[in-house]
């Protein structure tokens, strides 16, 4: 079970973090002002209007791009004094990335594709082979092992990307509209399974313009034009079984 808040270390720490885009000679700023803190071990889900600042928020936090302005530290990094070679060291050890559309490589198995995370950082193959093996047999997928994307549902492509993201043990994962292109039920699954990461200890940030899937989260952070409009905690009393 996760520790309780008061005593979790934090993961991602963002403070008055702006992000300014120029357009020739027109500023465009996406962000206004971000601040917020994710601790080990929380759930979050990020919550917005088409146009709020979500998308550019994930580039940030998933290390894609740097603030403008103000201070982004994940693990305890100021992420803006690093180098481009370094973000990216990040992203392949620290990060985990869930998208929208599985972002599964159609030639590979579903063990190639699990393991790919751990190939780029150099793991000898009996290793990661071991790992992603185990990691199928957790979402569900250990029939699964050979079978290419083409040949899964939906919902077993979203696993797939599930367990790629667990495979360098991130010190975070974010979910992109995880549930997004799958019928309720494959997406209950998806769910479920982020409630066990949970449970387990595993922090998760998930954007989602579904108030329902927002809902399984401890808490909420609203934005709305560029600007965190709320950041509650979960009623789970009101949150329906």
């Amino acid at each position: 079970m996760p520790q309780e808040t008061g005593q979790r270390i934090p993961i991602l720490e963002l403070k008055e973090v702006r992000k300014v885009y120029q357009m020739g000679s027109i500023s465009v700023e996406a962000l206004r002002g971000i601040t917020f803190t994710v601790k080990q071990g929380e759930y979050v889900s990020i919550m917005g209007p088409s146009g709020c600042g979500k998308s550019t928020l994930l580039n940030l936090l998933g290390c894609l791009d740097r603030p403008t302005t103000g201070i982004y530290k994940l693990g305890g990094q100021d992420i803006a004094k690093l180098n481009d070679d370094e973000l990216s060291a990040i992203r392949g050890e620290r990060i985990g990335f869930i998208f929208q559309s599985y972002q599964l490589i159609q030639q590979l198995t579903v063990v190639e594709n699990i393991e790919l995370p751990l190939f780029y950082q150099g793991w000898p193959e009996e290793k990661s082979r071991e790992v992603s093996v185990r990691l199928a047999e957790r979402v569900g997928l250990s029939h699964r092992l050979d079978h290419k994307p083409q040949e899964l549902s939906g919902g077993q492509q979203q696993r797939v990307a599930i367990a790629r993201a667990l495979a360098n043990d991130p010190i975070v994962i974010f979910a992109d509209e995880a549930t997004g292109n799958l019928d309720s039920s494959s997406g209950s699954e998806v769910l479920e399974i982020f409630d066990d990461l949970h449970r387990q200890g595993k922090t998760l940030v998930s954007i989602t313009h579904d108030s329902g899937v927002a809902q399984r989260a401890e808490r909420i952070v609203r934005l709305k034009d560029g600007e965190v409009e709320s950041d509650k905690k979960v009623d789970k009393s009101m949150v329906e079984a």
